[in-house]
């Protein structure tokens, strides 16, 4: 879900939503466990706002409406997702990716959008009408690889470090994992999410999708403790894939420099 990436001078939010249910409705549907990590009126200024697919705990049309009337970012999004945003978003510069394609947003930062193994819809009739993905964003001072939803396909992990070279940090879900059975295709467990931080070369990691929303049958504390566990089966430091506390803020240390 979402984090502020700041990189090259810019604030990037990704998936954001601060409204109290990931839910077309103000009274029903999953219900937020935990407050946003930082209050919506103590954001810097929102350069970017890149909204991975249209799932309601990833597009949320609130929040994208008082992101746009108080900060005026540039929205990128993959194809099909810009019929679902408020009006006040189309007087900022929206674009949409296929994948495989990519869009200069600075001298400095490319941001590319990858396939990845999940799913579209708003409702009963739209499901896969609209496209999802990973976004890579380009920068001098390393590859960033986040990904909002996705079930654990190898390929799509190394064949993106095999383009890119390496990564400096990657944000993965490790939540809305059981029942498995239901689960897999669409959601990675967190050894999962351990299997695809080794796939793309060990950038120091954060896990994202999990102690926001209840959305499936694991405990609360669940995705943390296994996420534990699954560092120390795969013998991967936990330094490097962290767990942060939501508000947490992280500096990224340099790929150059130890954990």
């Amino acid at each position: 879900m979402q984090i502020l990436i700041q990189t090259q001078g810019l604030n990037i939010l990704t998936d954001p939503i601060w409204s109290n249910r990931a839910s077309p409705y103000k009274n029903i549907g999953p219900k937020r466990y935990s407050p946003p990590g930082i209050p919506f009126e103590k954001l810097p200024p929102i350069d970017l706002v890149l909204i991975t697919h249209n799932h309601y705990d990833h597009l949320d049309v609130s929040t994208i409406k008082n992101i746009c009337n108080a900060h005026h970012p540039r929205i990128i999004t993959p194809l099909g997702n810009d019929r679902f945003l408020p009006p006040e978003a189309y007087s900022m510069k929206i674009e949409t990716l296929d994948w495989h394609k990519f869009t200069t947003i600075s001298d400095a930062i490319t941001l590319h959008l990858l396939p990845c193994q999940h799913w579209s819809a708003r409702g009963i009739f739209d499901k896969n009408k609209a496209l999802w993905g990973v976004f890579v964003i380009e920068t001098p001072g390393g590859n960033i690889y986040f990904c909002g939803d996705t079930g654990y396909e190898r390929n799509n992990f190394c064949q993106a470090l095999q383009q890119f070279g390496s990564f400096r940090f990657a944000a993965l879900p490790i939540g809305a994992y059981e029942p498995r059975w239901l689960m897999k295709y669409a959601h990675m467990n967190p050894e999962d999410a351990v299997l695809a931080h080794k796939d793309l070369g060990e950038p120091y990691t954060i896990a994202t999708h999990f102690e926001t929303f209840q959305l499936t049958d694991e405990g609360f504390d669940d995705p943390r403790i296994s996420l534990s566990v699954a560092l120390n089966k795969h013998l991967m430091s936990p330094q490097k894939f962290r767990a942060l506390k939501i508000g947490e803020a992280w500096m990224v240390p340099e790929t150059s420099t130890k954990p």
